[in-house]
């Protein structure tokens, strides 16, 4: 066996790595957010809190990954797909790490919520988590297996993610003005469906760094660069 070659296969073992630690970041996400609505809707004070101590995993998570890309970036000195697959996986360890945050945010309101008495149950919000949940999963998908269409499924399911939410905004919003003593407690709730909305946009920007992994095309922000949006003759 030659250096050269053992090198290479040292090199390939250390994105495998990188792809998997990401991935196994993207699962404690996704569990998280999961756990931190089951918490809420079965006001579960344990699992909440769990799920919020859970969140220094993640952080640790998201400083080795960094970690591991700038080191590769640093001794590899990476070219062409491989060059992008890094820096794609250094965005997306931002966004996993919000995602994280997103998922405390909503265990925090399921332990001020668990004080209260108990909300007339809302079904939507458990379809919501369900859907930013397999957002994400096919996003990482995407990334994994290098397929720009899977992630522009994921761009194009963010119209339902959206439509969902604003269906549940206006029934917690139709829920307020019949009862304004649930106000409180409603307001929580479209507080977490709203985080949900955020968890979802996170999957989405994952999916559009795919996109620019795989083809090199920046999808973000359509209109936004120049020449683009402008009226045509």
């Amino acid at each position: 066996m030659t250096p050269a070659t053992h090198t290479d296969k040292v090199y390939e073992a250390e994105l495998a790595q990188l792809r998997d630690r990401l991935l196994a970041m993207g699962g404690s996400v996704e569990a998280a957010m999961a756990g931190s609505v089951r918490a809420l809707t079965e006001r579960d004070t344990a699992l909440a809190e769990k799920v919020i101590a859970g969140d220094r995993d993640v952080n640790r998570a998201e400083v080795e990954i960094d970690e591991m890309c700038r080191r590769l970036l640093a001794l590899r000195q990476p070219a062409a797909s491989d060059l992008r697959f890094i820096t794609t996986a250094l965005k997306v360890v931002t966004d996993l790490e919000r995602m994280g945050d997103l998922a405390v945010n909503v265990a925090e309101r399921a332990l001020d919520l668990s004080q209260s008495p108990p909300s007339k149950p809302f079904h939507d919000l458990n379809e919501l988590a369900d859907l930013s949940g397999a957002q994400l999963d096919k996003a990482l998908d995407a990334f994994v297996e290098k397929d720009a269409r899977k992630a522009e499924e994921v761009i194009a399911g963010d119209d339902m993610l959206d439509a969902l939410y604003h269906r549940l905004f206006n029934d917690l919003l139709a829920y307020m003005m019949e009862d304004s003593r649930v106000i409180r407690r409603a307001t929580s709730i479209l507080f977490a469906a709203k985080q949900l909305e955020r968890f979802g946009d996170h999957a989405t920007n994952v999916a559009e760094m795919v996109v620019y992994m795989v083809r090199g095309t920046d999808v973000r922000h359509p209109g936004s660069r120049a020449g683009e949006g402008e009226s045509k003759p």
